[in-house]
Protein backbone atom coordinates (compact mmCIF):
# COMPACT_ATOMS: atom_id res chain seq x y z
CA UNK A 1 0.00 0.00 0.00
CA UNK A 2 0.95 3.39 -0.74
CA UNK A 3 2.34 5.57 1.85
CA UNK A 4 0.10 8.84 2.37
CA UNK A 5 0.57 12.18 3.49
CA UNK A 6 -0.52 14.60 4.87
CA UNK A 7 -1.40 17.61 2.61
CA UNK A 8 -0.92 17.57 -1.66
CA UNK A 9 -0.63 21.02 -3.05
CA UNK A 10 -2.23 20.74 -6.50
CA UNK A 11 -1.14 22.93 -8.85
CA UNK A 12 -2.11 22.73 -12.39
CA UNK A 13 -0.09 24.94 -15.00
CA UNK A 14 -0.14 25.98 -18.75
CA UNK A 15 2.59 27.87 -19.55
CA UNK A 16 3.27 29.35 -16.54
CA UNK A 17 7.10 28.94 -16.52
CA UNK A 18 7.79 32.86 -15.76
CA UNK A 19 5.38 32.64 -12.76
CA UNK A 20 5.59 28.87 -11.42
CA UNK A 21 9.29 29.10 -10.27
CA UNK A 22 8.41 31.91 -7.39
CA UNK A 23 5.19 30.53 -6.29
CA UNK A 24 7.12 27.32 -5.57
CA UNK A 25 9.73 28.83 -3.95
CA UNK A 26 7.30 30.75 -1.21
CA UNK A 27 5.43 27.32 -1.16
CA UNK A 28 8.65 25.84 0.01
CA UNK A 29 9.41 28.34 2.52
CA UNK A 30 6.50 27.70 4.32
CA UNK A 31 7.78 24.10 5.31
CA UNK A 32 4.44 22.91 5.87
CA UNK A 33 4.90 19.66 7.49
CA UNK A 34 3.90 15.70 5.62
CA UNK A 35 3.66 18.00 2.68
CA UNK A 36 3.98 17.10 -1.02
CA UNK A 37 3.75 19.97 -4.12
CA UNK A 38 2.21 18.22 -7.39
CA UNK A 39 2.28 20.01 -10.42
CA UNK A 40 0.46 19.04 -13.12
CA UNK A 41 2.15 20.21 -16.91
CA UNK A 42 -1.19 20.49 -19.05
CA UNK A 43 0.77 20.65 -22.52
CA UNK A 44 2.87 23.54 -21.67
CA UNK A 45 5.53 24.63 -24.66
CA UNK A 46 7.79 26.73 -22.08
CA UNK A 47 9.77 24.98 -19.69
CA UNK A 48 6.86 24.70 -17.15
CA UNK A 49 7.86 21.12 -16.18
CA UNK A 50 11.68 21.59 -15.77
CA UNK A 51 10.74 24.55 -13.48
CA UNK A 52 8.68 22.23 -11.42
CA UNK A 53 11.04 19.39 -10.93
CA UNK A 54 14.26 21.88 -9.88
CA UNK A 55 11.46 23.24 -7.55
CA UNK A 56 11.29 19.71 -6.13
CA UNK A 57 7.31 18.90 -7.09
CA UNK A 58 6.30 15.73 -8.30
CA UNK A 59 5.17 16.40 -11.89
CA UNK A 60 2.26 15.11 -14.00
CA UNK A 61 2.90 15.82 -17.78
CA UNK A 62 0.07 15.97 -20.29
CA UNK A 63 1.34 15.12 -23.93
CA UNK A 64 -1.00 17.86 -25.23
CA UNK A 65 -3.44 20.84 -23.35
CA UNK A 66 -6.45 19.30 -22.47
CA UNK A 67 -7.88 21.67 -19.75
CA UNK A 68 -7.85 23.12 -16.23
CA UNK A 69 -10.51 20.90 -14.80
CA UNK A 70 -8.73 17.43 -16.39
CA UNK A 71 -5.38 19.26 -15.10
CA UNK A 72 -6.68 19.11 -11.25
CA UNK A 73 -8.81 15.50 -12.34
CA UNK A 74 -5.18 14.24 -12.65
CA UNK A 75 -3.61 15.86 -9.97
CA UNK A 76 -6.03 14.10 -7.40
CA UNK A 77 -5.43 10.77 -8.79
CA UNK A 78 -1.66 11.44 -8.36
CA UNK A 79 -1.63 13.15 -5.02
CA UNK A 80 -0.90 10.95 -1.87
CA UNK A 81 -2.22 13.31 0.71
CA UNK A 82 -4.97 12.87 2.71
CA UNK A 83 -6.10 16.40 2.43
CA UNK A 84 -6.17 18.13 -1.00
CA UNK A 85 -4.76 22.07 -1.66
CA UNK A 86 -6.19 23.38 -4.92
CA UNK A 87 -4.29 26.72 -6.14
CA UNK A 88 -3.37 28.15 -9.53
CA UNK A 89 -0.04 28.34 -11.14
CA UNK A 90 -0.15 31.77 -12.56
CA UNK A 91 0.76 33.22 -9.03
CA UNK A 92 -2.66 35.39 -8.06
CA UNK A 93 -3.12 33.52 -5.09
CA UNK A 94 -0.68 33.92 -2.24
CA UNK A 95 1.00 30.51 -0.61
CA UNK A 96 0.62 32.07 2.87
CA UNK A 97 -2.95 32.19 2.77
CA UNK A 98 -2.25 27.50 2.50
CA UNK A 99 -1.65 27.60 6.55
CA UNK A 100 -5.34 29.51 6.81
CA UNK A 101 -7.54 27.70 5.05
CA UNK A 102 -5.63 24.50 6.79
CA UNK A 103 -6.74 25.38 10.12
CA UNK A 104 -10.32 25.67 9.23
CA UNK A 105 -10.39 22.05 6.97
CA UNK A 106 -10.16 20.39 10.67
CA UNK A 107 -14.32 21.47 10.89
CA UNK A 108 -15.43 21.51 7.20
CA UNK A 109 -15.34 19.54 4.31
CA UNK A 110 -14.21 22.10 2.07
CA UNK A 111 -12.47 25.55 2.57
CA UNK A 112 -12.28 28.00 -0.03
CA UNK A 113 -10.49 31.57 -0.60
CA UNK A 114 -12.96 34.01 -1.33
CA UNK A 115 -11.89 36.77 -3.03
CA UNK A 116 -13.10 39.62 -0.55
CA UNK A 117 -13.46 43.34 -1.43
CA UNK A 118 -9.59 44.81 -2.63
CA UNK A 119 -8.62 41.67 -4.97
CA UNK A 120 -7.09 42.72 -8.07
CA UNK A 121 -9.46 41.43 -10.38
CA UNK A 122 -10.87 43.06 -13.51
CA UNK A 123 -13.98 44.62 -14.07
CA UNK A 124 -15.97 42.41 -16.21
CA UNK A 125 -14.43 38.79 -14.17
CA UNK A 126 -15.78 40.64 -10.74
CA UNK A 127 -19.24 41.12 -12.55
CA UNK A 128 -19.55 37.83 -13.89
CA UNK A 129 -18.56 36.53 -10.36
CA UNK A 130 -21.04 38.20 -8.97
CA UNK A 131 -23.44 37.19 -11.06
CA UNK A 132 -22.41 33.27 -11.15
CA UNK A 133 -22.52 33.46 -6.89
CA UNK A 134 -25.96 34.58 -7.13
CA UNK A 135 -27.33 31.79 -9.43
CA UNK A 136 -25.57 29.31 -7.27
CA UNK A 137 -26.93 30.44 -3.79
CA UNK A 138 -30.49 30.22 -5.39
CA UNK A 139 -29.53 26.86 -6.83
CA UNK A 140 -28.08 25.76 -3.30
CA UNK A 141 -30.06 27.27 -0.37
CA UNK A 142 -26.71 28.44 0.79
CA UNK A 143 -24.65 31.67 0.45
CA UNK A 144 -22.06 31.34 -1.94
CA UNK A 145 -19.09 33.45 -1.91
CA UNK A 146 -16.92 32.93 -4.30
CA UNK A 147 -18.11 30.10 -6.81
CA UNK A 148 -15.50 30.10 -9.07
CA UNK A 149 -12.12 30.54 -6.82
CA UNK A 150 -9.72 27.89 -7.71
CA UNK A 151 -7.76 27.86 -4.27
CA UNK A 152 -9.46 25.26 -1.69
CA UNK A 153 -9.04 23.06 0.56
CA UNK A 154 -10.96 19.64 0.93
CA UNK A 155 -10.11 15.15 1.79
CA UNK A 156 -8.91 13.82 -0.88
CA UNK A 157 -11.65 10.94 -0.68
CA UNK A 158 -14.16 13.90 -1.26
CA UNK A 159 -12.73 14.83 -4.25
CA UNK A 160 -12.49 11.22 -5.68
CA UNK A 161 -16.25 11.17 -4.90
CA UNK A 162 -17.13 13.36 -7.66
CA UNK A 163 -14.10 13.46 -10.01
CA UNK A 164 -16.63 12.15 -12.89
CA UNK A 165 -18.56 15.17 -12.63
CA UNK A 166 -15.30 17.35 -13.16
CA UNK A 167 -15.17 19.09 -16.52
CA UNK A 168 -12.18 19.31 -18.28
CA UNK A 169 -12.36 22.96 -18.65
CA UNK A 170 -12.38 26.53 -15.78
CA UNK A 171 -15.37 25.63 -14.63
CA UNK A 172 -14.30 22.73 -11.79
CA UNK A 173 -14.61 24.83 -9.08
CA UNK A 174 -18.49 25.15 -10.02
CA UNK A 175 -18.80 21.51 -10.03
CA UNK A 176 -17.19 21.15 -6.88
CA UNK A 177 -19.10 24.25 -4.98
CA UNK A 178 -22.63 22.50 -6.30
CA UNK A 179 -21.79 19.00 -5.53
CA UNK A 180 -20.84 19.71 -2.07
CA UNK A 181 -23.42 21.58 -1.06
CA UNK A 182 -26.35 19.84 -2.74
CA UNK A 183 -24.66 16.68 -0.99
CA UNK A 184 -24.75 17.82 2.73
CA UNK A 185 -21.16 18.43 3.15
CA UNK A 186 -19.96 21.74 4.24
CA UNK A 187 -18.06 24.46 3.04
CA UNK A 188 -16.11 27.74 5.04
CA UNK A 189 -15.60 30.28 2.79
CA UNK A 190 -12.13 32.64 4.32
CA UNK A 191 -11.72 35.78 2.99
CA UNK A 192 -8.42 36.16 0.61
CA UNK A 193 -6.58 39.30 -0.97
CA UNK A 194 -5.92 38.28 -4.92
CA UNK A 195 -2.79 39.64 -7.15
CA UNK A 196 -3.11 40.08 -11.36
CA UNK A 197 -2.17 37.39 -12.90
CA UNK A 198 1.13 38.10 -15.03
CA UNK A 199 0.54 37.36 -18.94
CA UNK A 200 -2.83 37.59 -20.49
CA UNK A 201 -5.67 35.14 -18.63
CA UNK A 202 -6.59 32.47 -20.32
CA UNK A 203 -10.54 32.41 -20.18
CA UNK A 204 -12.33 33.82 -22.25
CA UNK A 205 -15.52 35.56 -20.86
CA UNK A 206 -18.28 35.04 -23.57
CA UNK A 207 -17.25 31.57 -24.45
CA UNK A 208 -16.29 30.20 -20.35
CA UNK A 209 -19.19 32.10 -19.51
CA UNK A 210 -21.83 30.57 -20.82
CA UNK A 211 -19.99 27.21 -19.70
CA UNK A 212 -19.72 28.54 -16.62
CA UNK A 213 -23.77 28.99 -16.67
CA UNK A 214 -24.51 25.57 -18.47
CA UNK A 215 -22.38 23.99 -15.67
CA UNK A 216 -24.30 25.44 -13.35
CA UNK A 217 -27.82 24.19 -14.58
CA UNK A 218 -26.47 21.03 -14.99
CA UNK A 219 -25.24 20.43 -11.74
CA UNK A 220 -28.45 22.01 -10.12
CA UNK A 221 -30.56 18.94 -12.35
CA UNK A 222 -28.55 16.34 -10.96
CA UNK A 223 -28.75 17.10 -6.91
CA UNK A 224 -31.48 19.23 -7.10
CA UNK A 225 -33.72 19.30 -10.48
CA UNK A 226 -36.67 20.96 -8.61
CA UNK A 227 -34.43 24.41 -8.32
CA UNK A 228 -34.54 24.28 -12.38
CA UNK A 229 -37.95 22.81 -13.26
CA UNK A 230 -40.01 24.59 -10.48
CA UNK A 231 -39.71 27.98 -11.77
CA UNK A 232 -39.73 27.43 -15.49
CA UNK A 233 -43.20 25.42 -14.88
CA UNK A 234 -44.58 28.51 -13.14
CA UNK A 235 -43.06 30.97 -15.51
CA UNK A 236 -45.41 28.97 -17.91
CA UNK A 237 -48.60 29.36 -15.96
CA UNK A 238 -48.14 32.50 -14.85
CA UNK A 239 -47.94 33.63 -18.53
CA UNK A 240 -50.84 31.43 -19.71
CA UNK A 241 -53.03 33.26 -16.46
CA UNK A 242 -52.09 37.01 -18.41
CA UNK A 243 -52.73 35.79 -21.04
CA UNK A 244 -56.52 34.20 -20.23
CA UNK A 245 -57.03 37.47 -18.39
CA UNK A 246 -55.92 39.53 -21.21
CA UNK A 247 -58.28 37.31 -23.68
CA UNK A 248 -61.26 37.64 -21.48
CA UNK A 249 -61.53 40.94 -20.54
CA UNK A 250 -61.35 42.07 -24.25
CA UNK A 251 -62.93 39.25 -25.89
CA UNK A 252 -64.60 36.98 -23.34
CA UNK A 253 -62.95 33.45 -23.53
CA UNK A 254 -60.61 31.14 -23.29
CA UNK A 255 -58.02 30.87 -26.10
CA UNK A 256 -55.71 28.13 -27.11
CA UNK A 257 -52.80 29.36 -25.94
CA UNK A 258 -53.81 29.51 -22.03
CA UNK A 259 -54.79 25.84 -22.52
CA UNK A 260 -51.35 25.76 -24.07
CA UNK A 261 -49.13 27.49 -21.68
CA UNK A 262 -51.18 26.10 -18.64
CA UNK A 263 -50.04 22.27 -20.37
CA UNK A 264 -46.95 23.01 -20.85
CA UNK A 265 -46.14 24.21 -16.77
CA UNK A 266 -47.85 21.08 -16.01
CA UNK A 267 -45.71 18.79 -18.17
CA UNK A 268 -42.64 20.31 -16.54
CA UNK A 269 -43.99 19.80 -13.22
CA UNK A 270 -44.54 16.02 -13.61
CA UNK A 271 -40.87 16.41 -14.71
CA UNK A 272 -39.43 18.27 -12.40
CA UNK A 273 -40.96 15.91 -9.85
CA UNK A 274 -39.20 12.77 -11.92
CA UNK A 275 -36.11 14.06 -11.82
CA UNK A 276 -36.16 15.12 -8.03
CA UNK A 277 -37.45 11.10 -7.82
CA UNK A 278 -34.12 10.28 -10.06
CA UNK A 279 -31.58 12.58 -7.93
CA UNK A 280 -33.07 10.97 -4.72
CA UNK A 281 -32.29 7.23 -5.96
CA UNK A 282 -28.81 8.24 -7.19
CA UNK A 283 -27.95 10.01 -4.00
CA UNK A 284 -29.03 6.92 -2.26
CA UNK A 285 -26.91 4.46 -4.36
CA UNK A 286 -23.88 6.12 -3.86
CA UNK A 287 -24.43 6.79 -0.01
CA UNK A 288 -24.88 2.79 0.15
CA UNK A 289 -21.35 2.32 -1.67
CA UNK A 290 -18.90 4.88 -0.63
CA UNK A 291 -15.42 4.66 -1.81
CA UNK A 292 -12.94 2.91 0.86
CA UNK A 293 -8.87 4.43 1.44
CA UNK A 294 -8.01 1.06 -0.50
CA UNK A 295 -10.47 1.86 -3.40
CA UNK A 296 -8.80 4.92 -3.63
CA UNK A 297 -5.39 3.77 -3.57
CA UNK A 298 -6.20 1.10 -6.41
CA UNK A 299 -7.07 4.11 -8.14
CA UNK A 300 -3.67 6.37 -6.71
CA UNK A 301 -1.36 3.13 -7.66
CA UNK A 302 -3.05 2.87 -11.63
CA UNK A 303 -3.18 6.64 -12.05
CA UNK A 304 0.77 7.23 -11.05
CA UNK A 305 1.74 4.04 -13.22
CA UNK A 306 0.71 5.50 -16.17
CA UNK A 307 0.62 9.17 -15.53
CA UNK A 308 3.71 10.93 -13.52
CA UNK A 309 6.67 11.39 -14.30
CA UNK A 310 8.88 13.16 -11.30
CA UNK A 311 11.25 13.25 -9.34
Amino acid sequence: MAEFLQISIVIPVFNEAANLGKLLAKINALKLPGAEIVVIDDGSTDDSSRVALQAGATVVRHPYNIGNGAAIKSGIRAARGKRLVFMDGDGQHKPEDIPKLLSEAQKYHMVVGARSKGSKLRFHRNVANIVYNLLASYVTQFRVKDLTSGFRVLERLDALRFIDLLPNTFSYPTTLTLAFLRSGLTIKYLPIQTLYRSGSSKISLVTDGVRFLLIITKIATLFSPFRVFLPVSFLFFAVGMANYLYTYLLQGRLTNMSVFMWTTAVIIFMLGLISEQIASLRMERQHATPKTWVESTEIENAARSRNIHGV
